[in-house]
């Protein structure tokens, strides 16, 4: 993503979320009612077009398949791992690299008991605000929104400076971001993460894998994805090896790992109507607490 320029990729996921959301609840996997908004007039999951929207997703699904079934299933997840948070005493939610997510909007247990924050680079930020004021006619105030370039600032001085509490009970959501930005960026990002003392605190991410990444990966989504992140100035910089996700989060001060791959999605949610859906197998979930 170039310095002044918002994310094309999180406009990209919230058109996946905005198509299926328009769909009846028996069919849809996920639900976002503010995903469309935050679209530019004629955007779908390939960008602006004048193809219908179902057609674009055809396009999408020959280029990378199981790619729009994984972004739905990754969005009921961590909505569902939200909840239960929520449940289970949450004091506090940071998501980092926001994007247009609207969990903060879409879940009114958050608005009265929790402190929120929304990290994201300015450019994205500045768009996501001005999309918010013309849906509420004022920027929500219950949510703190911090803004941060990754790859240049630091969390350590940026989330305590606008009133982040290391001390309550914390949820980091780090939804579609660590394959876009470098390993000493991601460790630096974990290492603050694991810092905070709120008993039960976790993160909650996905990711890929190194194959994918260094393009030895053979399927046909892997290809695909890594022509659509250089045509998209997005790069792919960061995954993980299969058998080293569990080592390098216990090395990063976690405990508690848990791992979701496309095998939870396609056995949990693409059954019923949805049995013939797929998601891919190169991206898949972790979630884990911070270690006392």
């Amino acid at each position: 993503m170039e310095n002044q320029t918002a994310s094309r990729s999180a406009a990209i996921i919230a058109a996946h979320r905005a198509f299926d959301s328009s769909k009846n609840i028996g069919e849809r996997i996920c639900y976002d009612p503010f995903a469309r908004h935050f679209l530019p007039p004629g955007f779908t999951v390939i960008g602006k077009t004048e193809m219908p929207e179902e057609t674009a997703l055809e396009v999408f699904k020959n280029i990378v398949p199981g790619f729009h079934e994984y972004f739905l299933a990754r969005t009921r997840y961590i909505d569902e791992y939200l909840q239960e948070s929520i449940k289970s005493g949450l004091q506090q939610l940071v998501i980092l690299g926001a994007g247009y997510d609207s969990r903060a909007y879409r879940f009114d247990e958050l608005k009265s008991s929790v402190k929120i924050f929304e990290v994201d680079h300015p450019a994205t930020q500045k768009v996501k605000k001005n999309k918010l004021f013309k849906i509420f006619q004022a920027l929500p105030d219950h949510v703190t929104y911090v803004p941060v370039d990754f790859k240049k600032d630091n969390l350590q001085s940026c989330l305590p400076n606008n009133g982040y509490d290391n001390s309550l009970k914390t949820v980091f959501i780090w939804e579609g971001v660590t394959m876009y930005i470098d390993q000493a960026t991601v460790n630096e990002t974990l290492l603050f993460v694991s810092k905070n003392k709120g008993q039960g605190s976790s993160i909650i991410f996905d990711h890929t894998y190194r194959e994918v990444v260094d393009g030895t990966h053979e399927s046909k989504e892997a290809k695909g994805w890594l022509k659509i992140a250089e045509k998209s100035n997005e790069p792919l910089l960061f995954g993980l090896h299969n058998d080293t996700i569990e080592r390098f989060l216990l090395s990063s001060g976690f405990c508690n790992i848990v791992r979701i791959t496309s095998e939870f999605f396609n056995d949990n949610y693409y059954v019923g109507i949805n049995r013939d859906r797929r998601a891919t197998a190169i991206l898949s979930i972790a979630h884990a607490e911070i270690a006392s």
